[in-house]
């Protein structure tokens, strides 16, 4: 009985970091996608003064960046089998 409540403190120990760690890898991946079209807006509209062309300018970029997360996502969340 010891031995199985032993087993369930260790396991209760590693799951808050295992939340830290997803907690940070998802905002890194939200910076990823969010930073670079936000910039690509606010420059584009302050050269061109149109918020239309800025507006797809950046959609166009925001995709490029979910494609770029996504190929960077699969190699931050990699299972570690033991």
């Amino acid at each position: 009985m010891i031995f199985i409540i032993a087993q369930k403190n260790q396991f209760m120990d590693k799951k808050p970091n295992l939340a830290k760690g997803i907690f940070v890898k998802g905002s890194i991946i939200g910076v990823i996608i969010t930073i670079p079209s936000l910039v690509a807006f606010f420059v584009s509209w302050s050269i061109t003064g149109d918020k239309i062309i800025s507006l797809i300018i950046g959609v166009v970029v925001h995709f490029i960046g979910m494609g770029f997360s996504l190929k960077i996502s699969k190699k931050l969340f990699k299972i570690k089998q033991d």
